[in-house]
């Protein structure tokens, strides 16, 4: 028998919400994703816009990752959608990806929620994934991100 036949007793547990496991999870895939990456450690980034009463009009959450930026959530209020908003989010959350040295960007959507709306900033559809309650679908995005406007791609000031 090899040592990789022997049997060791555990347990499995199903259910819900399970934040320890979570951040245990959590802690050791960002070891094992930092090392596999040369170092590169994962940052959030976070972009928001509120009103002149402060109350939230929309925001966009993500991460980058050495030169992968990975946009999480966007959204805008009713109300104050098809103004533009959705697009300086994007477009800051952009900038600040390549200030940060991103290359790349992805992000996904659900047909019913914004496929059209990302291909109007350049991205382009990479998959389509079925399966997703009410018959809709996960459509991935990606675009390649160019330098900061102050910096040429080595990094040095244009």
């Amino acid at each position: 028998m090899t040592s990789e036949q022997h049997t060791v007793a555990a347990s499995l547990r199903v259910g819900g919400q399970d934040d320890d496991l979570e951040k245990r999870l959590d802690e050791e895939l960002t070891a094992l994703n930092t090392a596999a990456a040369g170092g590169a450690v994962t940052e959030p980034l976070s972009v928001r816009v509120t009103d002149d009463t402060g109350d939230l009009v929309g925001g966009l959450t993500a991460w980058t990752w050495g030169t992968l930026c990975s946009v999480d959530m966007l959204w805008i209020r009713e109300g104050r959608r098809h103004s533009g908003w959705g697009s300086r989010l994007m477009r800051a959350a952009e900038a600040e990806a390549a200030r940060r040295g991103c290359t790349d960007m992805i992000v996904s959507t659900y047909s019913f929620q914004a496929p059209a709306f990302y291909p109007t900033l350049g991205f382009k559809e990479r998959a389509r994934i079925r399966g997703v309650p009410g018959g809709h679908e996960d459509i991935y995005f990606h675009k390649r991100l160019s330098p900061p406007k102050d910096e040429t791609a080595g990094g040095h000031p244009a």
